[in-house]
């Protein structure tokens, strides 16, 4: 088939009813109710860039196997090039959204780039498994779907593992020779209502005894038994004004719980079946963090020089750029999108080689900036906020800019410094909508949280740390001091 257009993928999210719910309503057709059509015609943007004459090149590759054109970030890559191919065309996509769509079709593809690379790993599950990865990375890839995923089991009691909460988290109830069924709950599937299919697959951290729910695979959204219960919305279609709430009308990503009851997978869908060890394994083992890392961070920078952007400008629309204080904040927000361009920049420069003799950027330090946002992103909001002050809640909406009556109090009371009071309350919209709504709120929620626990993720920096020269170092400035000698006299 090749790549799809966005007319071609709202036609399949149409033909595919799902038990979707929201507000306590049972959705009938996702790509119209209010609470997602903004968010399945911002995915439709994207997928028309891959068949526009303008970008094509830049979004797609031709797949030697079958002549057609796939999206980027499923290529093997075999050279530094090929990966600042890729994040091209990750940067493109994350333009258009502003890098606030976090779970935008290629962070899933390049996911499965890795388990493709990796497949041989699976193989200690089986010799039938590494074949089901290959195939179902060449499905996705062939038709172009869109993957959501939810990594993590309900937060109900963290202090018990999942065989002590079996009723609650995913697990295999059963088997026959066509397939297992699946029940339990996993959360949080990011644009789930949205998406074409559901990968599974659990992070490190199951114990033995926990069989049961070490399973990696994947369903059709529409698979009987799969129900999502959805967040409340933080914007529904048509609501509010687009002068008011630029951001959150257009990129909100809704996020859903997962409900699998009695679902049924064939085998040929499951790729890690009932095996502890190797689920734990496989997310570091895959080199999933590699591919993801690198196309989240290109699109974290997106996000970053955005936000800093606007820390800029609302600087400059009421003159405190000129104060010390104030460029000093500033100052440091830029180097935070500098750190994330170097970070990149290394990675694919000091690639390694994969197993089947393609190349994946280096994780130390795509890791490194995945373990700063979570610090980083939201001191660039505070800034935000810190510099606007008083000034968010002074705006009046875009409303009181229409009233006649109002017209010489808005022209007087809401200028800046060089800037009009119609365009000063514009970007204090934006930018409130970006550091001060519920929409920007769960925008920075999500740098701190989307790739797993930040503490954890900083424990696995050290425990999987590439420490040789450190060690060289130390040994080295140990060696000067040589045997201890008696006093001398």
């Amino acid at each position: 088939m090749g790549v799809r257009s966005g007319q071609q993928f709202i036609d399949g999210l149409k033909s595919s009813p799902r038990d979707v719910w929201v507000n306590g309503e049972q959705v009938k057709d996702v790509t119209t109710h209010p609470a997602f059509s903004a968010s399945v015609e911002q995915l439709a943007k994207l997928y028309d860039m891959q068949i526009a004459s303008e970008t094509r090149d830049q979004t797609t590759y031709v797949v030697p196997e079958t002549g057609e054109r796939a999206g980027m970030a499923f290529m093997p890559s075999h050279s530094v090039e090929d990966l600042q191919k890729r994040r091209v065309a990750y940067r493109l996509w994350a333009e258009q959204n502003f890098g606030l769509m976090g779970r935008s079709p290629d962070f899933l593809n390049c996911s499965l780039l890795a388990y493709w690379e990796s497949r041989e790993l699976a193989g200690k599950n089986g010799p039938e498994f590494p074949e089901r990865i290959a195939k179902y990375y060449e499905y996705v890839r062939d038709n172009d779907l869109f993957l959501s995923h939810a990594l993590l089991s309900p937060q109900n009691d963290r202090s018990k593992p999942s065989s002590e909460q079996a009723a609650l988290h995913m697990r295999v109830v059963k088997e026959d020779d066509k397939g297992m069924y699946v029940s339990g709950g996993r959360m949080i599937a990011t644009l789930g209502p949205v998406s074409d299919e559901m990968i599974m697959y659990s992070l490190p951290g199951l114990q033995p005894g926990d069989e049961d729910h070490a399973l990696m695979f994947a369903v059709p959204t529409n698979t009987p038994g799969l129900r999502q219960i959805c967040r409340e919305p933080y914007t529904l279609a048509g609501q509010k004004s687009d002068f008011d709430h630029p951001l959150s009308n257009r990129f909100e990503e809704n996020d859903s719980l997962l409900i699998f009851d009695n679902c049924f997978v064939p085998w040929d869908r499951v790729f890690i079946y009932r095996d502890v060890e190797l689920s734990n394994e496989y997310y570091i083992s895959s080199a999933l963090r590699n591919h993801t890392a690198h196309q989240t961070n290109t699109r974290a920078l997106v996000k970053m020089e955005f936000a800093v952007g606007i820390a800029l400008e609302i600087a400059r629309s009421i003159g405190a750029d000129h104060f010390l204080h104030v460029q000093t904040m500033l100052g440091e927000c830029l180097n935070e999108v500098e750190f994330l361009k170097s970070g990149l920049l290394r990675a694919e420069i000091d690639c390694e080689t994969t197993a089947v003799g393609t190349v994946r950027p280096l994780l130390g330090p795509l890791q490194a900036l995945r373990t700063h946002l979570p610090k980083a992103y939201p001191r660039v909001i505070e800034v935000i906020q810190t510099i606007a002050a008083g000034g968010f809640m002074m705006m009046p909406s875009g409303a009181d800019f229409t009233v006649p009556e109002l017209k010489e109090d808005t022209e007087k009371y809401y200028g800046g410094a060089n800037i009009s009071s119609l365009d000063r309350a514009r970007l204090f919209k934006l930018a409130w909508d970006l550091a001060g709504e519920a929409f920007g709120t769960r925008a920075l929620q999500y740098e701190r949280y989307y790739a797993g626990d930040p503490m954890r993720t900083l424990a696995m920096n050290y425990k999987g740390a590439d420490d040789k020269q450190l060690k060289k170092l130390v040994a080295a400035a140990l060696a000067l001091s040589g045997d201890p000698e008696p006093r001398k006299s």
